[in-house]
């Protein structure tokens, strides 16, 4: 008889599983504060679902149907997806909505960083300063481009009336290919810095007066204290407005809408321009749904791409 090298022991028991009992009382005394937390959101989330989700859905259903004012809607699959890569304006226009983002990143990102740690130094006047930085954020945008428009105008805009005691030549700022994309990227950065100094001020107020106190006491200088100090600090702000940044740039419409009217040519021409002349205009709602989703589905590519290599980084440090 062969010896098993594993013995079977039919007085075995199978093990126990342990199963806490649960907590009614607890339970009980929990699901009404969720309730009336919940009940309190409620308008918030109905509200958020039937002018966010209700029309993304909307729009993702549209994106598959020639849909016209006053005629029934009928299912075309994937042909305005189809026309909308074939269409010439399709790479005009997502070429200058990534000219628009460079210019923006170029000329407006560090805009309010330099501001908040300008303000956050100041000994006196902060007050002041903060409100007068802000004060371009609340003036309606269609305002602000009137304004805009007096400034960059060819005869006798302020630009060019200065450019002339200097003894330059005037420039036609927004009918010059070369010139119109820096100057409606101006009047972006005009019109919403304030916001973000304001957040970043904010984020400036949580570092403690004592690391301040002790970089002067060490003799530290002011660009010093700014490197050490106050940068750091603002690192994980900034990336969140990096990514903040380019989503309202790529989504830009009421300043070349107004000033330009996409020219010089298509010079201007977004995206967005193009969803509202596709819909509004000539009345193709399913073609301006399959760009609608196109924008979607591009910036939540480009959201996760970043989240990725936010966390990796966040990670390796």
């Amino acid at each position: 008889m062969m010896n098993t090298p594993y013995r079977v022991d039919a007085n075995l028991k199978p093990p126990t599983i342990r199963r806490h009992p649960i907590n009614y009382s607890k339970l009980r005394s929990t699901l009404p504060r969720q309730f009336f937390a919940y009940l309190f959101l409620l308008p918030a989330l109905v509200v958020f679902a039937l002018f966010a989700w209700l029309p993304i859905l909307s729009s993702i259903q549209m994106s598959f149907q020639d849909v016209r004012l006053g005629q029934e809607a009928t299912w075309v699959g994937l042909d305005n997806f189809t026309l909308m890569f074939r269409d010439p304006v399709f790479e005009i226009a997502w070429k200058n909505s990534i000219q628009f983002t460079t210019w923006s990143l170029l000329l407006g990102y560090l805009v309010p960083v330099v501001i908040a740690i300008l303000v956050r130094e100041m000994r006196i006047g902060k007050g002041f300063f903060r409100v007068v930085y802000f004060l371009p954020t609340v003036v309606p945008t269609a305002i602000a481009v009137i304004i805009w428009r007096f400034i960059y105008d060819p005869d006798g805009g302020v630009l060019n009336e200065i450019l002339k005691a200097l003894g330059y030549s005037r420039l036609l700022w927004l009918q010059d290919a070369n010139l119109v994309k820096p100057a409606l990227v101006a009047v972006m950065t005009w019109g919403g810095f304030g916001t973000t100094t304001l957040i970043y001020l904010a984020s400036l107020q949580d570092v403690a007066l004592e690391l301040y106190e002790a970089a002067e006491l060490d003799g530290a200088s002011p660009l010093q204290r700014i490197r050490h100090i106050s940068l750091p600090h603002l690192y994980p702000v900034m990336s969140l407005m990096f990514i903040l940044q380019i989503i309202a740039v790529v989504q830009v419409f009421t300043e070349p809408f107004l000033l330009t009217n996409g020219g010089p040519g298509r010079e201007t021409l977004t995206p967005a321009m193009h969803i509202y002349n596709r819909a509004f205009i000539r009345a193709d709602m399913g073609y301006a749904s399959a760009w609608s989703v196109t924008m979607i589905l591009v910036l939540l590519a480009f959201s996760v791409i970043y989240r990725v290599v936010n966390n990796r980084l966040s990670a390796e440090t």
